[in-house]
């Protein structure tokens, strides 16, 4: 049987129980035999004795005691061995070179890099040599990249000459462009491309070299000067005019709808405005019915796209389909109901509504019958309707009509009468101010005078009256619609300009 041996580590504060001489060698206590096991023991309770020394102490804590005076002494000798050993603090010596002065300052305050503010140059110029020859005038650019915008009720000639463009080079580009289009008809806010040319002194304009621009949708033009002066070229641009045709599905908003499908703003509102003459959009249209939009569309060759006004208009209910064509059968003669054009259903016929119930916004304050008059004291006929407005409100004409009389009229004051055909005529009375004179014709809309108080009145507001040939009745019992139905040769051209628009494919 082996005895047993016990090394106690030099930290002292685990111990190893080691059972065999074997394992004493395996833990690197060294080779069995020759008594090392039992010679190092003295060595490592020495070692273990010293290890259990604090050299550094906390000198905050027991201050007095021998540990503390220990750490102490230490602290000494690691100071005093860290300024011995120090390299000590010494003045690095180095060159210093000579200021500049006279021309070598001036070139390398020209090259350094120094903030604007304290006065540098940096970048604006370079310190002059003696290989630099001064100049007596600094040479322009030979010639001058420039542009100018076309103002509204701008002219031409004006706009190039507020670029720099001199007087006569001015009006004779404006004279060439002229033999191409209508300097009036170019649109506001067209860019015109200038270059200029070099000029023999400074006294006098630069020569137009070449002027660039859009003249229309379908043109541009291109002057350049040649040795005979100025000469124009004209620049046709393809333009494919094929109308553009969306159709989806209503929705919960027939607007929003129509939007979110790619119809413009613009051509929604109309869209709305015609259909609502026929249905009732928030009565009539259910979300299951779908719309039909074709509006004007121009598409150039270089890419742009110009959409124009809406062309069709139509509802598909399933058991009732709407479809409104805008159709002008013959614009020059506009005393005919049937030639002034307008929205018109497959059929050819078109109906003409008033913009809203009564011609001025407000309240009725007096109805049509009889009644006691508020000045005269005593009861009599009221032939119209007497409708209380703020002073100035505008007032509109009721439908089309030509305007028999303009002027003050007894107790009526500043009264106008309009004429609409078919025995109708209405009058409007009390205006502070007439807006049309006799013998012209208003439209549907139109404002035709001012609400006030003038003649009989106690108080702004409008009497209106309403005559069927030639007897006063009572202006609520009328509805202001006009209906006309094309016939003959117009309604052939009705009839094949509906077919053309709606063989156009959707999207296309």
């Amino acid at each position: 049987m082996k005895r047993r041996t016990s090394i106690r580590t030099i930290s002292g504060r685990a111990r190893v129980y080691l059972q065999t001489d074997q394992a004493l060698e395996l833990a690197g206590g060294g080779a069995r035999g020759f008594g090392r096991a039992l010679d190092r023991q003295p060595d490592i309770a020495l070692e273990a004795s010293a290890s259990r020394i604090d050299w550094v102490p906390d000198l905050g804590a027991r201050i007095g005691s021998r540990d503390w005076w220990r750490g102490l002494a230490t602290c000494t000798v690691l100071c005093a061995a860290t300024v011995m050993l120090a390299p000590g603090f010494k003045p690095l010596v180095g060159a210093v070179p000579a200021p500049l002065a006279g021309a070598e300052w001036e070139e390398t305050h020209a090259q350094g890099i120094a903030p604007l503010g304290q006065g540098a140059t940096t970048g604006r110029r370079m310190a002059a040599n003696d290989l630099v020859a001064p100049l007596a005038d600094v040479p322009e650019r030979p010639t001058l990249e420039l542009s100018a915008t076309l103002g509204q009720g701008d002219a031409f000639d004006r706009a190039l000459m507020r670029a720099g463009v001199g007087r006569n080079d001015a009006e004779a580009a404006a004279a060439l462009v002229a033999q191409s289009v209508d300097p009036k008809a170019i649109p506001a806010g067209t860019r015109i491309a200038l270059t200029l040319g070099r000029r023999p002194d400074r006294t006098v304009a630069r020569p137009l070299e070449q002027l660039d621009f859009r003249a229309r949708f379908d043109l541009a033009l291109s002057l350049t000067r040649g040795a005979g002066g100025l000469s124009v070229n004209r620049k046709p641009i393809a333009v494919d005019t094929t109308p553009l045709r969306i159709q989806g599905l209503v929705g919960s908003s027939l607007y929003r709808s129509a939007r979110a499908a790619g119809v413009p703003g613009k051509a929604v509102e109309s869209f709305i405005k015609a259909i609502s003459t026929r249905l009732s959009i928030g009565r009539d249209v259910t979300s299951a019915d779908s719309f039909d939009v074709i509006v004007e569309r121009e598409r150039a060759a270089t890419g742009e796209t110009r959409i124009g006004d809406l062309l069709f208009a139509g509802i598909d209910q399933g058991r009732r389909k709407v479809q409104l064509v805008r159709f002008a059968p013959d614009a020059a003669n506009v005393d005919d109901e049937s030639n002034r054009g307008g929205w018109f259903d497959a059929n050819g016929q078109t109906e003409r509504r008033a913009v809203s119930g009564m011609p001025v916004t407000g309240r009725i304050t007096s109805n049509y019958g009889m009644r006691f008059h508020p000045l005269l004291g005593f009861t009599r006929m009221h032939k119209g309707l007497d409708i209380g407005a703020p002073y100035g409100s505008p007032i509109h004409a009721m439908t089309d009509g030509v305007v028999a009389f303009a002027g003050r009229t007894g107790g009526y004051g500043n009264f106008v009468k309009l004429v609409h055909g078919g025995g109708m005529a209405s009058g409007y009375g009390h205006m502070s101010r007439i807006a049309v004179s006799s013998g012209t014709r208003v439209r549907q809309g139109q404002v035709i005078g001012y609400v006030g108080s003038t003649g009989m009145s106690t108080g702004p507001h409008l009497h209106w009256e309403v005559w069927k040939n030639g007897a006063a009745i009572n202006p609520r019992s009328v509805s202001f619609a006009s209906v006309a139905q094309l016939s003959g040769e117009k309604l052939r051209a009705f009839k094949a300009r509906v077919a053309q628009l709606l063989a156009i494919r959707v999207g296309v």
